[in-house]
């Protein structure tokens, strides 16, 4: 997938901490919504709903190693 001016801002990280949000897995991907909040996701539930997640983020921090569907980290 290539970046755009409408794409989220896409980071990766050295680890998370947080728990996703759908099934208490260890998070490999967080999102800040647009509209503010945020977001953990497993890899299963991240790569499942990556499309919503790109349409909805800000931001999206991915955990370092972690091969998310939805996106390329810009930095």
């Amino acid at each position: 997938m290539t970046a755009t001016a409408l794409s989220p801002e896409i980071r990766t990280v050295a680890s998370l901490s947080e728990r996703c949000d759908r099934c208490s897995a260890a998070a490999k991907l967080e999102v800040t919504v647009a509209g503010g909040g945020s977001l953990a996701f497993c890899g299963h539930h991240s790569n499942k709903h990556a499309a919503d997640i790109a349409r909805v983020a800000a931001r999206v921090e991915l955990e370092e190693g972690f091969g998310w569907v939805g996106g390329v980290p810009t930095a």
